[in-house]
């Protein structure tokens, strides 16, 4: 199956991104956290639901 050069291009910016954060996901999320306050954007952080047991039919 031919891949996707779309997807390759993804793939390819992934590895770069994770590579410079030294593949750590807290140094990554951090890095997004201050991007998303420099935006100047309103960001919606919503808490998480309960679940409902379920009832039985």
């Amino acid at each position: 199956m031919n891949e996707d050069p779309i997807i390759a291009e993804i793939r390819r910016y992934r590895a770069e991104h994770a590579e410079k954060y030294g593949h750590d996901l807290g140094r990554i999320c951090e890095a997004l956290r201050e991007a998303e306050a420099k935006s100047g954007r309103k960001v919606v952080h919503r808490k998480p639901r309960l679940l409902l047991p379920k009832t039985g039919s």
